[in-house]
């Protein structure tokens, strides 16, 4: 069980709670501070005070005063005229995660809503009903409103969820957490709607995967340049001080470890230097790596913030303001993003240098009898496509706002489609690196000039549970899928780094 204040959740406890099921309850600070948000609430509604969101219309209808009688309809409408999403559904790790982050920034206690919609949104993470959430419709400015509308339309027993593998209606949902359709209450609906989470959740899934995927990149470059009989002088710490990038660093001293007492490296002796795929292993993945630690900082700021509009302050005090604005998550979402395709476009280059590098003592694409047989000359191919799929993707959507709202939102940060982007890019990434693992492991069983690193033999071994050595040309797409998926699980790289 795991207590959230709305405050101090940090990314490894949503992990457990995203991918391992754990349990959340709200802290009592924090069900004291939800309280004291929403009795302020209660006394604007009594003064008949005007305040956006609790008794005027939304967005360009900000001007249009809505009667004490209707005040609960007017919660209600927002959360039915908002669920207009269209595409894919949310994974269910995506809708774990927006729940949990919707959930911990409404205990951050400046939201005006009753404790009642809290428990229902833990109640349905808690016994993994997942709202039916459309992944396309938000521009990622007033929050995610369409996804969050989505995700709350159970709540009223409205719309669709998953259970158990089952997709359910909201009536059924409800039941099965022994709940009535929950009535809103002035300030709920929005308060509900108006929030970050849904390109928190795309982001922290971005950032668990990508993270990932830059283990498997780094294990797959260090395989290659063993079969390349590559130089390891370009991993030496002096280099690295004399550049003092943590990124840089960090990823020269996981080269030198999985390196370390290999046979084959540094055995060329008619060249001095390698290509700068081989080379420049550090000076391009450490930036992804950087690019992720400052993701993983933005998020850990963000999931605990509060971000809807306006926000309620202890002195009684409401603020209109942006906070549901996703500027600094689009960049954040557009830097890592950027920073990991590169890893797949130096992978790519990499895989060729397997591939047609005879002089390094290798088969030209690496089978015997080429010619006869076309070996793994096919596999660059799907590499380059993915690559080029990647720098399409790579396309910044930060900047390409669109006005919303009759011009009153007049400026989006699109950033839901950075993190979309961002998760495609890293689907390719699992596929390329899985083609180097694939490409490094063959060279290495035509190579029988000396030894392996003990780390790179734990990974050949691994690699080799999927993919079998290629004697004569086959069909290898079925291999190469479930290699992928070991990529994706992080199973080559296990307890390795």
């Amino acid at each position: 069980m795991i207590e959230l204040d709305g405050r101090t959740l940090t990314l490894k406890s949503a992990r457990a709670v995203v991918f391992n099921g754990e349990a959340v309850t709200p802290s009592g600070d924090a069900v004291r501070r939800v309280e004291r948000s929403r009795r302020i609430v209660e006394e604007i509604v009594a003064s008949g005070r005007p305040v956006y969101g609790i008794n005027t219309g939304f967005g360009r209808l900000s001007n249009t005063s809505i009667p004490r009688e209707s005040l609960a309809d007017l919660q209600r409408n927002i959360v039915l005229s908002h669920a207009v999403g269209t595409g894919d559904l949310l994974s269910g790790e995506g809708v774990r995660a927006l729940l949990l982050f919707r959930i911990n920034s409404l205990l951050h206690g400046q939201s005006g809503i009753r404790l009642e919609p809290l428990s229902y949104l833990m109640d349905f993470l808690n016994h993994g009903i997942h709202p039916c959430v459309p992944v396309q419709g938000s521009v990622g400015s007033s929050g995610d409103l369409a996804p969050l509308a989505h995700l709350c339309l159970p709540l009223l027993g409205e719309g669709t969820a998953i259970h158990d593998g089952e997709q359910i209606d909201g009536a059924e949902a409800l039941r099965r957490i022994g709940r009535p359709a929950l009535e809103l209450a002035p300030k709920e609906g929005l308060a509900l709607l108006n929030g970050t989470q849904f390109m928190a959740a795309l982001g922290f899934l971005l950032h668990v995967r990508g993270k990932r995927l830059l283990e498997n990149a780094i294990a797959a470059a260090a395989l290659s340049v063993e079969a390349l009989r590559g130089f390891t002088a370009p991993f030496d710490d002096r280099l690295q001080q004399a550049r003092p990038h943590p990124g840089q660093a960090a990823i020269a001293a996981a080269m030198r470890a999985l390196l370390s007492g290999s046979g084959l490296v540094d055995t060329v002796e008619e060249d001095v230097q390698d290509a700068y795929s081989l080379r420049c292993i550090p000076q391009v993945l450490g930036p992804a790596h950087e690019a992720l630690a400052a993701l993983e900082r933005t998020l850990t700021i963000e999931i605990n913030a509060a971000t809807d509009n306006p926000l309620i302050f202890e002195d009684g005090v409401v603020l209109s303001g942006g906070n549901f604005h996703g500027q600094i998550l689009g960049l954040a979402l557009e830097s890592a993003s950027m920073a990991l395709a590169e890893v797949g476009a130096i992978s790519e280059r990499r895989i060729d240098r397997l591939l047609t590098s005879p002089g390094r003592g290798l088969p030209l694409f690496l089978v015997r009898e080429s010619g006869l047989n076309s070996g793994l000359m096919l596999l660059q191919y799907t590499a380059a496509s993915l690559v080029s799929e990647n720098r399409i993707l790579a396309h910044p959507a930060l900047v390409d706002s669109i006005p919303t709202s009759g011009g009153k939102e007049d400026h989006n940060s699109l950033a839901p489609l950075s993190g979309r982007k961002g998760l495609r890019i890293v689907d390719n990434l699992e596929r390329i690196a899985a083609i180097e693992y694939l490409c490094a492991a063959q060279a290495l069983d035509l190579r029988r000039a000396g030894p392996l690193a003990p780390a790179t033999q734990q990974i050949h071994e691994r690699i080799r549970e999927f993919v079998a050595p290629l004697e004569r040309d086959r069909t290898l797409a079925p291999e190469l899928e479930r290699l992928t998926a070991a990529v994706a699980a992080g199973e080559v790289v296990r307890d390795l780094l």
